[in-house]
């Protein structure tokens, strides 16, 4: 559970991922009528991350994996690395068709582009609605009041986003943690030892955004750990 969790050097709460849990389950669920949730699961791939790149991959299979074990989410992964380079996959509700392309990514070095991530968010849901954004990145090296008007303007959309930081770049936290209120999100930060809850918490966003309150309710019964926080918080 989450009161296990030691305090990091930096001086981080050792409730950091029970209040994540809480604003994952108090964030609207906002799901189209018929149709698929969506979730865009945008990365940074800049050098910066290269040594634990191949270990962070494996979880983020992980949770397209279990979001397609549920069923009804439709995904999406963007990027970005290199001179300027973004690029995003095309929408599937198959999370193997998404094993192929992730796979053949590397890091290369160059500098943030969250504002691209931010600005593709609002582009798709202003085609189609969707229903969250996980971003997960170590650093931050953009103009911080640009990114956090973009985040204004997604969770005025309803697309909260959900941060994940690796590492200790306090300005990224800051700044990370703007995106995420701004939005209507959450922030967590995440390294080799919090491994296993990175993995539950991929998980609980994954599933909620498929199904809602409801889905999260039968993820955290089923699996335990830290999401049954998310159950506990649900009025």
């Amino acid at each position: 559970m989450a009161k296990n969790i030691e305090k990091s050097d930096d001086g981080s709460k050792k409730d950091d991922v029970a209040e994540f849990l809480a604003k994952v389950a108090a964030t609207p669920a906002r799901h189209r009528t018929g149709k698929s949730g969506r979730l865009i699961f945008a990365i940074d791939a800049t050098a910066s991350r290269q040594p634990t790149w191949d270990h962070a991959s494996h979880l983020q299979r992980e949770m397209f994996d279990e979001a397609a074990s549920i069923g009804g989410l439709e995904l999406q992964i963007a990027f970005f690395r290199g001179f300027g380079e973004f690029k995003a996959t095309a929408w599937t509700r198959d999370s193997r068709a998404l094993a192929r392309p992730i796979s053949k990514v590397y890091c290369l070095g160059g500098h943030t582009q969250i504002q691209k991530v931010l600005k593709h968010a609002l582009k798709q849901t202003k085609k189609d609605p969707v229903n969250a954004l996980v971003y997960v990145g170590d650093c931050m090296e953009e103009d911080a009041d640009t990114l956090c008007h973009q985040a204004g303007q997604l969770g005025m959309l309803g697309v909260p986003v959900f941060v994940f930081q690796e590492g200790y770049d306090s300005v990224a936290e800051t700044c990370f943690r703007q995106i995420a209120k701004l939005s209507g999100g959450a922030y967590c930060r995440f390294d080799s030892a919090s491994a296993a809850t990175l993995r539950d918490l991929l998980r609980a966003v994954a599933v909620y955004a498929a199904g809602g309150r409801k889905a999260l309710s039968d993820f955290s019964r089923k699996t335990g750990g830290e999401t049954v926080l998310l159950l506990e918080q649900i009025k």
